[in-house]
């Protein structure tokens, strides 16, 4: 699944690369997937992209926003995937959950694993999107504080663990399971060390750990094991994953251990995250 690191260098490249193209055709598909979620029918996604020029991309958490010059953009939002540029006379993969033909040869397309919304709006109307109107600041707007973060933490409502405040309800908004394994391991707190235990000192670790490692991610292009609009994987390999499991710990080399925890794998080393849980 894209984080937010992988949305930021994807709207980087579509910058460089899309912006200015002119639509051909615009085609929602040619494989079902009950997990990708369309807010149009095909006829009126492709009578709506017919003629547009793609204007600038942004990215915010784990969402993508495309305009489409005059009056529309795309929203792409919580993908698992490929979104790949095909230059002229290239070809494109078998199946695709969007179609982009631009009317120099090129393409783009979009290709959901697991699932994901492609959604047409009016301009302007996709920022009042569930779970995009509402979202909270993320860890690379300006507005992220240690004082934000403390705010953050003080205002939950019921007892959630290191991990749970990472990766659920998007309470930090780009984040996912993958990266808040390094982010857990950067800040040395157990996946259930309950954030209503933590210090001041164990929080501002924590909110260092956060934008370090979304900054470090971003300034390698992404994960490992996710692709950018090229095909290219990203050079960011994670400290604390499935490939690690067993290996010594690249601080104290201790064995790193995997346990299941909140509806998914935790990688941790148990010397240096020993903290309360």
């Amino acid at each position: 699944m894209f984080e937010l690191p992988e949305y930021v260098t994807l709207a980087k490249q579509m910058n460089k690369i899309l912006q200015g193209r002119k639509i051909k055709k615009g085609t929602l598909g040619n494989s079902p997937h009950k997990f990708v979620w369309y807010n149009r029918k095909h006829a009126e996604f492709e009578k709506l992209t017919r003629g547009k020029t793609v204007g600038e991309s942004r990215s915010k958490g784990r969402w993508l926003f495309i305009d489409l010059k005059p009056g529309y953009e795309l929203l792409f939002g919580e993908c698992g995937g490929k979104m790949l540029y095909h230059p002229a006379g290239t070809s494109l993969p078998k199946k695709y959950h969007l179609w982009l033909a631009f009317e120099d040869g090129s393409s783009f397309t979009a290709v959901t694993q697991m699932w994901g919304a492609y959604e047409l709006y009016e301009k302007g109307r996709a920022c009042n999107r569930k779970y995009v109107k509402d979202m909270r600041t993320t860890p690379i707007d300006e507005e992220f504080t240690f004082k934000y973060f403390c705010g953050l933490i003080d205002t939950l409502l019921e007892r959630k663990s290191v991990k749970g405040l990472l990766t659920q309800d998007q309470l930090i908004p780009g984040l996912g399971n993958a990266i808040a394994q390094d982010i857990m391991f950067g800040a040395g707190l157990h996946p259930k060390h309950m954030v209503d235990a933590l210090t001041r000192d164990e929080r501002r670790k924590l909110y260092r750990a956060v934008t370090a490692t979304v900054r470090k991610v971003i300034s390698k292009g992404g994960r490992y094991d996710e692709y950018d609009l090229h095909g290219v994987p990203g050079k960011y390999v994670r400290l604390m994953d499935k490939n690690t499991v067993g290996r010594p710990c690249p601080e104290c080399g201790t064995k790193i251990q995997k346990i299941q925890y909140l509806g998914g794998a935790c990688y941790f080393c148990p010397e240096c995250q020993n903290g309360r849980t």
